[in-house]
C-alpha cells in the first residue's frame, strides 16, 4: 500500500458581506494590506445592466441578478483556483448568497421578479451554491439605515442617487434575515457606525485580533 499524501493547509478565504454604503470595499482593501491577502472585489462597474437597473427595477431586474449570479460564481471559483496557486490569504468583496438571499430575495418580495422568473433563478442559485467552497471566516458589517445613506450620497456615484431609502431599508432588513441563518463558516460581525479600524488604533487592533482568533 502506498503511503498516504501528506496534507496540504490551504489558503484562507475571507468573504465580507454587507448593504451598500457599509465598507466593504474599505475593508477589503484594509485587509489586503494588513493581512497580505489577495483581494477580489466587487463587479459592480462590469455589469452592463446596473445603470438601467436603478432608473426602471421592473425592467431589468432580471438581467442584472443573472448578472451578478454569474459572476459571483466566476469569482468564487477564481478564489478557489488562485488559492490553489497562492498561500496567501484570500479576501473577498460580497458573495453569491447575498446576491441571491438579500438582493434578488428583495426584487422578488417587491414584485419585480414574479414566481416563475424567481423559481428558475432560485434553480440556479442552488446548483451554483452547491459547486462552491465556503469562506473560512464571514465578516459581516452591520451599519444603521442613516450612516448607509450619508455614505451613499457622499461617495457620488452617478447610478446611486436613484437609489430611494426605502430600498436601502428593505435590504438592511433581508441582510439582518440572513446573518441570522447563515452557518456554513465562522462569522464575525463589524458595527462600521462604531469601529473606526483606519484611524482608531485600538479599533483597529480589535478587529485585527477578532480576526485573527477566528481564522486560528
Amino acid at each position: 500500500m502506498s503511503p498516504e499524501a501528506p496534507l496540504v493547509k490551504r489558503p484562507r478565504v475571507v468573504a465580507v458581506a454587507g448593504n451598500m454604503g457599509s465598507g466593504k470595499s474599505s475593508l477589503v482593501e484594509w485587509l489586503r494590506h494588513q493581512f497580505d491577502m489577495i483581494p477580489f472585489f466587487e463587479p459592480n462597474e462590469e455589469n452592463p445592466y446596473l445603470s438601467d437597473f436603478y432608473g426602471d427595477m421592473g425592467r431589468w431586474a432580471m438581467s442584472s441578478q443573472l448578472f451578478f449570479l454569474v459572476r459571483r460564481f466566476q469569482i468564487s471559483r477564481d478564489v478557489v483556483r488562485r488559492a490553489a496557486e497562492d498561500p496567501r490569504p484570500v479576501v473577498q468583496d460580497r458573495t453569491i448568497y447575498e446576491d441571491a438571499e438579500v438582493f434578488a430575495a428583495h426584487l422578488h418580495e417587491k414584485g419585480y421578479l414574479d414566481d416563475r422568473d424567481w423559481a428558475m433563478y432560485q434553480d440556479l442559485y442552488r446548483t451554483f451554491r452547491e459547486e462552491i467552497r465556503p469562506p473560512d471566516l464571514m465578516i459581516y458589517l452591520r451599519c444603521p439605515l442613516k450612516t448607509l445613506t450619508k455614505r451613499i450620497q457622499g461617495r457620488g456615484r452617478a447610478f446611486e442617487k436613484k437609489i430611494p431609502r426605502s430600498y436601502l431599508a428593505s435590504l438592511e432588513r433581508l441582510y439582518e434575515d440572513w446573518y441570522a441563518r447563515y452557518d456554513l463558516s465562522p462569522s464575525l460581525v463589524i458595527e462600521t457606525d462604531r469601529l473606526d479600524y483606519i484611524e482608531r488604533l485600538f479599533d483597529r487592533l480589535e478587529v485585527v485580533e477578532a480576526i485573527r482568533s477566528r481564522l486560528a
